[in-house]
């Protein structure tokens, strides 16, 4: 199979003509994120070439303290991301997020790169992209677990208030918002495996698929890493709610949210 077509900076920048349309349609709605969206793509810009700058300079010179130090960058980065979106967590419930974020994308991470691929941990060609997108995933999924927590806690104060004066304990009033965050914070997930290879062809499989690999090769790629970012935004979700609840009430019972 030929290899990736390589683009232009002539070709690159075409594509950009494609905002202009979203700046159309945006202004002409009246919808007021322009500025939003010129942040957004700038910043996507900057963020990506710099990256691309980054790992071309550590695959040309792969050393493990490149790989490693580039994987917790993107750990701690995600962990910054989720807990600057949800701003009223206490201490304690930042240092669950915190924990379930990088222990659970740190064992998904191994098992994926050590026993499904099986090669050396500290292969930047493997480690470092695979690790994005499980991280990647996981601080999505945990932001919008805890964001449907928060705001299923905050709508129905009164009635956990009520339940908590009749002798109800902390622990039943709080589970069903974790189990209905958690179901939140993955459907995403599941609902894009059920369209996958007939709606879409995912950028993992396009990606391997461009650069030459076999599709069947590229496709058993794809399915190994949707299976890992499920099981990573479930499991981080689960750890930081059901860990994280429990920090919002005390020993009497009081709900301190």
């Amino acid at each position: 199979m030929d290899g990736i077509v390589q683009l232009d900076i002539f070709q690159f920048a075409l594509v950009y003509l494609l905002l202009v349309v979203i700046l159309v349609i945006m202004k002409n709605r009246k919808i007021n994120q322009i500025k939003l969206l010129l942040i957004a793509s700038v910043r996507m810009t900057v963020q990506l070439v710099l990256a691309g700058l980054v790992l071309t300079y550590i695959f040309k010179n792969p050393h493990p303290l490149f790989t490693v130090g580039y994987i917790v960058a993107m750990i701690a980065f995600s962990i910054y991301t989720v807990l600057s979106r949800n701003k009223g967590l206490n201490k304690k419930f930042k240092i669950v997020v915190g924990a379930s974020l990088s222990l659970t994308g740190i064992g998904v991470i191994l098992f994926f790169i050590l026993a499904v691929v099986g090669v050396n941990f500290f292969n930047p060609q493997y480690t470092i992209p695979i690790s994005g997108m499980i991280m990647g995933n996981a601080m999505t999924g945990v932001s919008l677990g805890l964001k449907t927590f928060n705001e299923n806690v905050k709508t129905q104060r009164s009635k956990i208030d009520t339940l908590i004066n009749i002798g109800v304990t902390p622990n039943k009033i709080l589970i069903p918002f974790v189990n209905s965050a958690l179901e939140t914070a993955i459907l995403p997930t599941l609902n894009s495996m059920l369209g996958m290879g007939i709606i879409s062809l995912p950028g993992m499989m396009t990606g391997q698929i461009l650069s030459g690999t076999m599709p069947m090769t590229a496709i058993l790629y794809q399915i190994s890493i949707l299976i890992a970012i499920s099981a990573v935004v479930c499991m981080a979700v689960f750890c930081s709610l059901y860990f994280g609840y429990r920090t919002l009430y005390n020993k009497r019972s009081q709900i301190t949210i």
